[in-house]
């Protein structure tokens, strides 16, 4: 008796996507490709605020004026917005880097293990990043 084939479900479609519940280490192994992309684009404004921020006083004055009156058309929320996401982006990337490199060395690639590295990811780099951004938008 030939054993019956079921066909193919087809390509997955952006709905069905997002109704599918990712487990806590994927969800974190995707943010951690999301920050590195976010710094990939990102680069040029990282490296004009490095630029800015050493190459003279002057343009320190205006670094530190991009804070306080804003760049261009950005008001100064959204620069500081900007520069938040850079902070959670290198903090979330760095954190989950080190998650990856430890499963690596250590060969922890169980379940259990993928969901306290997780665990762990998040609880380092979301209070590290909130309590940078508390100092970025002046809170302390």
């Amino acid at each position: 008796m030939p054993e019956t084939t079921r066909p193919r479900p087809g390509a997955m479609r952006f709905s069905q996507a997002l109704q599918y519940r990712l487990p806590l280490a994927a969800f974190v192994s995707f943010l951690h490709r999301a920050a590195g992309a976010l710094m990939f684009v990102l680069l040029p404004f990282v490296v004009w605020l490095f630029d800015a921020s050493v190459t003279s006083e002057i343009s320190y004055e205006r670094f530190r004026s991009a804070f306080d009156a804003g760049l261009g058309v950005l008001p100064p929320w959204a620069v500081k917005l900007v520069v938040l996401g850079l902070v959670w982006a290198y903090l979330h990337h760095f954190v989950a880097g080190l998650r990856h490199l430890w499963m690596d060395v250590t060969h922890q690639v169980t379940r259990q293990a993928g969901h306290a590295s997780a665990v762990a990811t998040l609880a380092l780099s979301l209070p590290l990043t909130a309590a940078l951004g508390a100092r970025l938008f002046g809170l302390y």
